[in-house]
């Protein structure tokens, strides 16, 4: 399952900035990987981990703004298309990273 989460903040003031930071901080801290700007999405194993993430979003959300949350399959997630751009991915899949002993 996905947990994808949507926010609009606002960024007017120093206290607006300020709160925007600690809730980009947080997502991040909590394994949350950004798909693009004010996107972000975790993998989460089953409905229970997905439910506590949300959970954990909601006692953590920002007092002004717009923060949505959707919960998907990993299915439905994979049948996302891409109009322009490409995937985007920081995960490296090749033996760079192979140490031989």
């Amino acid at each position: 399952m996905r947990v994808i989460v949507f926010f609009d903040l606002p960024t007017i003031s120093l206290e607006d900035k300020r709160e925007y930071r600690n809730f980009r901080k947080f997502l991040l801290k909590k394994g949350f990987a950004m798909m693009q700007e004010s996107v972000y999405s975790k993998l989460a194993l089953n409905t229970t981990v997905a439910n506590g993430v949300v959970s954990s979003v909601k006692e953590h959300k920002p007092k002004d703004g717009l923060v949505q949350m959707l919960v998907i399959t990993e299915k439905q997630y994979s049948k996302m298309e891409y109009i322009i751009g490409k995937k985007g991915s920081t995960i490296i899949d090749s033996d760079q990273r192979t140490v031989i002993l």
